[in-house]
């Protein structure tokens, strides 16, 4: 009976211990606050309005063609009027093809380019967490309850490993991507 009392100790006080050696740190805002996050949503972007700008150059094209089809179309013959309606559909089906596989394109870009970026977060919480002797880290945004004092908060030190100034913010982030934002909407 002592034996078992003395291995349900030790049992708990290993849970204890380990339990102490917890950490947490808000992933997706580690990722957002590091310089090379901007970097990216510049080329995303970029990226987005150029295929934007050649969407709407498509559309203005079609838009025009309809516009003289409907104007032209009563002195037409037969099979100029059959030939203007299937340049039309071939047109319209080209926009359709186009807004799809720029839009899995662009979702393509936006992983590739985001990938490095959690990668380099990933990385560096593992090497802290490794430095602290940190058995297990959560992710702070998804977690219901945690007791502050018996976890180790990451965030501050990935924030140093990092590089990322203290007065960097979400938002600041946010202030920056609107002015991105309105660079690339001229």
């Amino acid at each position: 009976m002592k034996k078992i009392i003395l291995i349900a100790a030790m049992a708990l006080i290993a849970i204890s211990a380990s339990a102490q050696r917890i950490g947490i740190v808000n992933y997706e805002e580690l990722c957002t606050l590091m310089p090379e996050y901007m970097d990216a949503q510049r080329t995303i972007l970029a990226v987005s309005k150029e295929t934007s700008d050649t969407f709407q150059e498509m559309v203005n094209e079609f838009q025009n063609k309809s516009n003289i089809f409907e104007q032209k179309k009563s002195s037409w013959t037969a099979s100029v009027l059959e030939a203007k309606q299937k340049e039309l559909a071939d047109m319209q089906q080209r926009i359709q093809e186009f807004q799809q596989t720029a839009y899995q394109e662009l979702q393509e870009k936006q992983a590739q380019l985001l990938a490095p970026i959690r990668e380099k977060a990933l990385e560096a919480v593992r090497n802290l967490a490794k430095e602290q002797g940190i058995l297990i880290v959560f992710d702070s945004s998804q977690i219901i309850y945690f007791d502050a004092e018996n976890t180790v908060d990451l965030m501050p030190m990935a924030r140093i490993a990092l590089g990322i100034p203290e007065d960097r913010t979400l938002e600041t982030v946010q202030e920056e991507f609107s002015a991105l934002q309105l660079q690339y909407a001229n």
